[in-house]
Parts: structure tokens; sequence; C-alpha cells
């Protein structure tokens, strides 16, 4: 049985409307705000606030909802093959990092467990390079950082600091401090340089060379040189520079000065991989390494790691003792508040796979890259990175020139990102006849199933550039370079714009993307 019903009249539903009216004017004013849909609001019609903030409030759902969609234009961080930066990790670590976003690392007092974790972790780092193992004060020493680049400006300041010592107690001038580099040096190296007002001394690369060669570089040593930079595992072609050579040539030599070992890349892969490799603590010259914990440490973007022979490297000058948010703290660091949540990532990391799990897994992605390399190798590329563990796992390949081709290495880049692929092209450093090349990372995710698909777009875009020709690929590259997307429409200040004291803007060089 069912109910009928009545149709009202037109007098009761006036009634009802004149009842609504007397809210109108205040409910006119939140009409939008509170919708059943995301894009049924007055939010979705209007441009998202870009320069001032705004007066009025936002609902979440639709604040999550435009940023979320404004970031689908990113590229996929999965098909990014320039950066070393870590791309997956295990749900339940991403649970623990999450619920630890609210801790300030800082606060020793209120949140000594994450202090603990990160002493664990400098522990086993350490131990890892082969450390010296002493009691109490002759002990190694080791912080966290929020990457490879705060940890060498860390390093750069130390010895920077004890030369200085140094000089001043020979009553001699301190006044020009000099450091050794590969011209392959990433910009952070620069940058410290330029900072704490440090000459630069480069080791410049060759066509044929994209290290430093040992005895150039010991040669380059003189009375104000506070240390050498050996970088193990370069930006470029991910060779490692052999510390053991230099070691042993100042040994040899009677030459009084220091390396610091810049691991950033290759930290976490070459004493898996390659673990004869003599390149850390072992050597009596290495004072001070630096890691990226989320590089090859396989934690995502935002912790470094330095640590130093011992005490006596690390000038007590430089280290604050602060009695800061109810304790005492021992703080050598460029910045202050940090949050404790990657230093929580790294921990679970360490114990979760343990010796065994990160060898399994750099011994994959060594296996991955030498696949690819033989790949493209057999597709007619000169391949320029190492095989076998003797690098990092990538893959550094350029062009014939013998194959006459038309187009060149951005040309492929190009392409490629029209398959959503980034794939790096860049020049390399000065001294290499402005040799262009490519280059792809080989990550945790990057499986030998995504490889082939890699490996299938390659040839797919190099048989559409062969079929194009000379002018309609420069009109094309051309067209990329005034209208994409996705990084040129930056907005540089432009007192800033073609600076002149890089490398980069001295010679042209690319700086490669890590």
């Amino acid at each position: 049985m069912v109910h009928l019903s009545t149709v009202h009249k037109d007098k009761a539903i006036k009634s009802a409307a004149i009842a609504r009216k007397e809210n109108a004017t205040t409910e006119a004013q939140n009409m939008d705000m509170f919708t059943a849909s995301v894009y049924g609001s007055k939010f979705a019609a209007e441009a998202l606030p870009s320069h001032e903030m705004p007066e009025g409030e936002m609902p979440k759902e639709i604040a999550y909802r435009m940023i979320k969609d404004e970031l689908s234009l990113d590229g996929n961080p999965m098909l990014n093959l320039a950066s070393f930066v870590t791309t997956y990790m295990e749900p339940e670590v991403e649970q623990l990092m999450t619920e630890s976003f609210p801790k300030n690392f800082i606060d020793y007092e209120e949140y000594p467990q994450s202090t603990d974790i990160q002493n664990r972790c400098v522990s086993m780092i350490g131990r890892l390079f082969h450390a010296p193992v002493g009691e109490g004060s002759d002990a190694a020493v080791g912080t966290s950082t929020v990457g490879s680049s705060e940890a060498i400006m860390l390093a750069v300041l130390a010895m920077k600091k004890r030369w200085q010592n140094a000089r001043k107690a020979a009553g001699k001038p301190t006044d020009k401090p000099n450091l050794i580099m590969s011209s392959a040096v990433q910009v952070c190296w620069e940058k410290a340089a330029r900072y704490f007002e440090v000459e630069e001394k480069f080791v410049y690369c060759t066509p044929e060379r994209y290290v430093i060669d040992p005895e150039e570089t010991v040669n380059l040593v003189d009375e104000n040189t506070i240390g050498i930079c050996v970088i193990l595992g370069t930006t470029y072609t991910g060779e490692y520079e052999d510390a053991k050579a230099v070691n042993d040539l100042l040994v040899k030599k009677n030459i009084d000065t220091v390396i610091h070992v810049d691991a950033a890349s290759g930290g976490f892969v070459a004493p898996f991989v390659v673990p004869d490799l003599v390149w850390d603590f072992r050597l009596e010259k290495v004072v001070s390494i630096n890691v990226s914990g989320h590089k090859y440490g396989l934690v995502y973007p935002g912790v470094g790691w330095t640590v130093w022979r011992g005490p006596e490297y690390l000038p007590k000058e430089l280290v604050f003792n602060i009695n800061y948010l109810g304790a005492d703290q021992a703080s050598f660091t460029l910045n202050f508040s940090k949050g404790a949540s990657q230093v929580i990532g790294q921990y679970y990391q360490l114990i979760r796979l343990g010796k065994h799990g990160y060898r399994a897994i750099m011994t994959n992605l060594t296996r991955i890259a030498d696949y690819l390399s033989n790949c493209l190798e057999g597709m007619g590329f000169i391949i320029m990175s190492q095989k076998s563990g003797a690098g990092l796992p990538l893959v550094a390949f350029r062009l014939d020139p013998k194959t006459n081709k038309h187009y060149d290495e951005f040309a492929i880049a190009h392409h490629l990102r029209e398959r959503s692929w980034i794939v790096p092209a860049y020049t390399m450093a000065p001294h290499t006849n402005q040799l262009k090349m490519l280059r792809v990372v080989v990550r945790e995710d990057f499986s030998r199933a995504r490889c082939d698909q890699l490996i299938a777009d390659i040839k797919l875009c190099m048989g559409v550039l062969d079929s194009m020709g000379k002018d309609s690929i420069k009109m094309h590259n051309d067209l990329i370079q005034a209208h994409r997307t996705h990084g040129a429409k930056r907005q540089h200040h432009l007192n800033y714009s073609n600076e002149k004291h890089s490398l980069q803007g001295k010679t042209g060089k690319t700086h490669a993307p890590c």
C-alpha cells in the first residue's frame, strides 16, 4: 500500500520562498563556500591566488583538490631519470615519517628518542665507512644535515678553520685559502667556496677523462690548500675518483693536506657493490666524508650525513653549546629547527634492509644499469659511464660522431619528454670540447621492465628524428624552448640573470642534475 500525496498550492510555495528570502543576504555571501562538488564551487571558476594572500578562507577539500590539480602538471617522479633522489619508500615508513612531522628535531629535551636515533644512524654510517672506533673524546664524530649540500658546507668550514688555526700558530697569513676539486663537481662545491671565501683550484676534465688526475691534483697543492675534494661517483658519468691514489701520493711526497670524500651518491653504493674498493677512512688522509641519505640511502628528500675521522678535524670553535628549549645541545649546523621525519626514515631503512638488503638492491641496480648500457651500445651510442660496479648505477651516453646524425642529444631528450621520460641532456665540464651527453640514473624503482620500456621509446624517438629534416628538428627544438611548460617558465629576478662567476657562467658547462 502507498500513500497519496497532495501537490502543494502556489500560496504554500510562496510562504516558504518568503522565509528563505529573509536569509538570502547572509547566505549569498557564502553560497559558493559549501557545495556537493569541488568543481561546483566558486573557486573552480576563479584563478588561484598567485601574489597576495586572499582575504577569505577556502574549504579544505577544495584547497586540496585545486593544489593537487595544479601539481598534476609536474613530471612523474618515477619517470624522472635525471635525479638521484629517492622516489620510492614502503608504506610503513611513509606512515612512520608522517607521524613524526610535528617533531622539531633540534628539541633534544622533548624528543630524546629522535636524537638517539640520529646518533645510531651516525654510528652505523661511520662504521660502514670504516671510521676509527675510539673511546670517549677520541671517537669519530658526525651529524645529520638536510642533504649533502649542507654537509659539504660544514666540511669546508671545518677544513678552513683547521687550516687557519695551523697557520696562525705558525705565524703565517690566513687570507688566501684554496680548495682543490674536479671541474665536474656539483654546484654546491662552488657555492661553499664562494660563500666561505675560499679560492677554487680546478682539476679540469678532458675529452677522454671525466675525473681528476691524481698526479695533477697533488701538484696543485700549496701552503694555502685547506684540502682536496675527491668524488665517489661524479654526477656526470658516475665514476669513482681514485681517493687511494691521491692519498698515496700525499703520503709519498709528505704533503700535509687532507682529503674530503664527497660520497653523496656513492657512499651507500660502493660499500655493498665493491666492498674491496679503498676510498674511505681506511686512507689516512681522508678526514671527513659526506653522504646523501636521500639518494642511494633510500630516503625521501631532506637528509644527509657528515662524518669526521675524529674531533681534531672538527675545531671546537665551530661547535656551539646552546641551552635552548630545555637542554644543553652541541650544535654544528647551518640551520636550527628541522623535522625529525627524514632521520627516522633513514633509521628505518638501515634496520629494515640491513647490509643484505642494501646489497641486494644495489646489486640489482648495477645489473639493470649494465643491461641498459649494453642495449644502448648496441644501438650505436658511445657509453661514457663505467660498468660492473666500477661506478654508480647510471648510464651516461652520447651519439657517435661517426654516425653523422643531423640531430643532437638535446633533441633526443626533448622527444623522450613527449613520452613523459625525463632524461637530461647536458654539456660536459669545461675543457672537454663541449661534449654533449645524456644520462639515465638507475634508482630503486627502475625495474628491468621499465628499462625495456625506456629502450623502446629511445628507439621510437630516434626513428622519428631520423625521418625529420634538420630544419624541422631545429624548429621543433626552438618551439619547445620558447613554449614548454615544464621548467622554462621560471620567474627569475632580472638582477640575477646571466651570472658570470660560476663554471656554468664562465664556460657554458651545464651543472648535472642530482
